[in-house]
């Protein structure tokens, strides 16, 4: 058996990057929607703790979608 390419050997680092800027990503982005919403209406913090879970969320199903879904 023969070893493993450095190419080959490095591609799942990519791919662990791409996840991980996509969940962080997600949560970014609908948590400062939801931070927005907060100071806009005033409300503290309800909007924004709404925003990380549906960004986590989000993240999550994108991951999904584009990795788990196995024999296509």
């Amino acid at each position: 058996m023969s070893a493993p390419r450095k190419s080959e050997a490095w591609s799942g680092i990519g791919t662990g990057w791409a996840i991980t800027s996509t969940l962080v990503g997600g949560m970014v982005t609908l948590g400062g929607l939801g931070y927005l919403l907060d100071v806009v209406l005033s409300t503290g913090t309800v909007f924004t703790a709404i925003g990380f879970v549906l960004g986590a969320a989000s993240g999550i199903y994108i991951v999904y979608l584009r990795y788990g879904r196995g024999g296509e």
